[in-house]
C-alpha cells in the first residue's frame, strides 16, 4: 500500500518591515551620527532577538507585537551572538565583541512567572569576541565560547539571583558552534569537532583528521 504524501505548504518570504522599522538605522552620539548595523539574530515562537553594532539588543515579542530594548552599561560595543530560551521563564543570553556575556530574565504577564527584569553577568573570563552560546533546556546552564577557543560554563540559580562561572575547556582555535544535551556539550572549532562530557570532564573527538 502506497504511503500518503504529506501536504506541501507554500510560504512567501518577505522582509520583516514591521521589525526593521522599529530599529533605528542611525543614532546620534554627541556631534557624530553612527550607523547601526544588525550583527546577531535568534528566534523562537515567542520572540525575535536582534543584536546590533551599538550594543543594543532589540527584542520583538511576536504575541504582543511590541519591541523592547536592552543594553549593557558602560562601553558601546558590538553584540556578536544572542541565544533565546523559553522554559519556565523566558531568557536571552547576549555576547559582545570584548567578551562580555549577560543573561536577561524577561518579564512575563503569565501567573507564577517572573515579574521583574533581571540581569546576570558572566564576568572576567572571556577576553575576546563571543562566537557561540548554548543553553541547557531548563535554563540552569549556559555555555559560552569565544574566538580564542575558551569555553565557559555558567551555573544560574534564577530563584537566588546567582550566576557562577568557570572555564571548562580551552581549544587552540576559535569556537564556531556549541550545542548541549544530556550532560554532553558538542563543540565545533575551526580545527575539529568534539564531544565534551560535562560530568566526567572528558573529551571525545569526532573523526580523526583536522579541518583544513
Amino acid at each position: 500500500m502506497a504511503s500518503v504524501a504529506s501536504p506541501v505548504i507554500f510560504k512567501e518570504f518577505c522582509p520583516l518591515y514591521y521589525l526593521l522599522n522599529a530599529i533605528p538605522t542611525k543614532i546620534q552620539k554627541g556631534f557624530r551620527s553612527i550607523v547601526v548595523y544588525l550583527t546577531a539574530l535568534d528566534t523562537n515562537g515567542d520572540y525575535i532577538a536582534v543584536g546590533s553594532s551599538i550594543g543594543m539588543l532589540y527584542l520583538y515579542c511576536r504575541h504582543l507585537n511590541q519591541m523592547k530594548k536592552y543594553n549593557f552599561e558602560g562601553r558601546c560595543e558590538s553584540i556578536t551572538f544572542v541565544k533565546l530560551l523559553s522554559c519556565f521563564d523566558d531568557l536571552v543570553a547576549v555576547g559582545t565583541a570584548s567578551g562580555r556575556v549577560a543573561v536577561f530574565q524577561l518579564v512575563s504577564s503569565l501567573p507564577g512567572r517572573n515579574k521583574q527584569l533581571r540581569r546576570f553577568d558572566v564576568a572576567g573570563i572571556h577576553k575576546s569576541s563571543i562566537t557561540a552560546l548554548a543553553w541547557s533546556p531548563n535554563g540552569m546552564k549556559l555555555f559560552s565560547g569565544d574566538d580564542r577557543g575558551k569555553i565557559v560554563y555558567s551555573a544560574l540559580d534564577l530563584d537566588q539571583g546567582i550566576c557562577n562561572s568557570s572555564l571548562v575547556l580551552e581549544e587552540p582555535s576559535s569556537i564556531v558552534q556549541l550545542d548541549y544535551s544530556q550532560k554532553v556539550l558538542l563543540v565545533s572549532t575551526l580545527q575539529r569537532t568534539l564531544l565534551f562530557y560535562t560530568e566526567e570532564k572528558s573529551v571525545n573527538q569526532v573523526g580523526t583528521q583536522p579541518r583544513k
